[in-house]
């Protein structure tokens, strides 16, 4: 089993009535609310929590991208990736998880091979380039991007890039969105071909999910809706693998989990309850209106969701409000408790899901800095050793660096 530490970076000091006084967190949050001051320490507590992920043994660290909001302050995966590159090349066997980089976003989208060859460098060969469409609230709102046109351009940028990892000659490009007349990255990538891609998502997208597999990536779902949640899509996902003839390798998925740990189940709903509020009632207050764009998915895509358990995202919402402390753990929101609780609710998670990644999400909301830093020492010292051989003797780790293929796992505790 692998273990991705990721971090939202969220802005952990919005006004107490927030979701009551504002509209929405992402798009029509107004820039007055930020306080530089505040962000200067945020940045610099969420950089130490990477670092300490990366001594404790993390397999990976994670970023991602998101745009006009207070929800995650990290605009630039790649700066924050930079920051922490030379980290990862000095521990034993982390990595680094670019799971930001909407492409469409990007003109020209060289510049994305360009920065992911240096970092992939940086790193000596650690690299893991992720590629999400993006959400509709960054692709199509905050950056304009037509919903007509966000995939033929997420998907023209892909090709594009990976051929410009994969071609020793200058080349030329005549795209219907880029038009390039010399096309010569340097540098190269380490990792020959190219870093191992693995693919975000929040939907469940058929053509997301046959793409995927065609050009054996990994799919990682990205929800904070929980395991339960991820449960129906998952098995849609595997049936889908399974209708058109790949096999069921858990390493080629990951889902993201919040995760809260402490010395006793009742002291994790002491220290976490609060932070735990904060992250679905103001880091998660997304107004309708910017959710999703009219055309942001296909048709076939919305039907599909619509005859699943529980639909859309926005279902995801409606099933957690009102929920206590233990019905959020009961329903798979968070996984919550002692070391053993928490090692037994991600067990079961994973079997059910029949996922070989794990994206730790343990900084949440309005967590202090000391709690956060609790939350991944217990993580990586109590939880995650006991849960490392989970599938060892079943199946081959898969689309991950060489040197994650080559790790023994000392560490695993029998």
């Amino acid at each position: 089993m692998k273990f991705v530490y990721m971090n939202l970076m969220p802005y952990r000091d919005l006004p107490k009535n927030f979701e009551k006084d504002y509209e929405s967190v992402f798009i029509s949050i107004p820039r007055t609310l930020y306080d530089p001051e505040k962000g200067h320490e945020m940045y610099n507590d969420y950089i130490d929590q990477y670092e300490l992920a990366i001594d404790l043994g993390f397999d990976a660290v994670g970023v991602n991208e998101h745009h006009s909001n207070g929800y995650g302050l990290m605009p630039s995966p790649n700066v924050m990736a930079a920051t922490i590159a030379r980290k990862v090349k000095d521990s034993e066997k982390a990595c680094l998880v670019i799971l930001g980089n909407s492409l469409a976003l990007y003109n020209p989208p060289i510049r994305v091979a360009e920065e992911l060859g240096m970092l992939d460098v940086i790193t000596g060969g650690r690299l893991i380039a992720g590629f999400p469409v993006g959400t509709s609230m960054d692709t199509n709102y905050a950056y304009g991007i037509s919903p007509a046109e966000l995939r033929p351009r997420y998907y023209e940028a892909h090709d594009l890039i990976k051929k410009a990892w994969t071609t020793d000659e200058v080349f030329h490009f005549n795209g219907k969105f880029n038009q390039l007349r010399y096309v010569n990255v340097w540098p190269r990538t380490q990792q020959s071909p190219h870093p191992p891609i693995w693919i975000p998502g929040g939907a469940a997208s058929l053509e997301t999910w046959d793409w995927v597999a065609e050009n054996d990536y990994q799919y990682s779902y990205l929800s904070f809706y929980g395991h339960k949640f991820a449960k129906d899509k998952f098995d849609k996902f595997w049936a889908r693998r399974q209708e058109k003839g790949y096999d069921m390798n858990p390493y080629k998925a990951a889902f993201v989990q919040m995760i809260c740990i402490s010395e006793t189940d009742a002291k994790a709903q002491e220290e976490y309850e609060e932070h735990i509020n904060y992250f679905f009632e103001k880091s998660f207050h997304v107004s309708p209106r910017y959710a999703e764009a009219p055309g942001y998915r296909s048709a076939r895509s919305v039907a599909h969701g619509m005859k699943s358990q529980y639909g859309s995202e926005g279902a995801g919402a409606q099933l957690r409000k009102g929920l206590s402390w233990q019905q959020l753990i009961d329903q798979g929101f968070i996984v919550a408790g002692s070391p053993a609780s928490v090692r037994e609710q991600l067990r079961e998670a994973a079997k059910n899901l029949h996922v070989g990644n794990i994206i730790a999400m343990l900084n949440h909301g309005s967590m202090p800095q000391h709690l956060a830093l609790k939350n991944i020492e217990l993580m990586a010292k109590e939880v995650i050793p006991y849960l490392r051989d989970m599938w060892d003797d079943q199946w081959p780790v898969t689309n991950w660096p060489e040197v994650q293929l080559n790790s023994n796992n000392k560490e695993t505790v029998k």
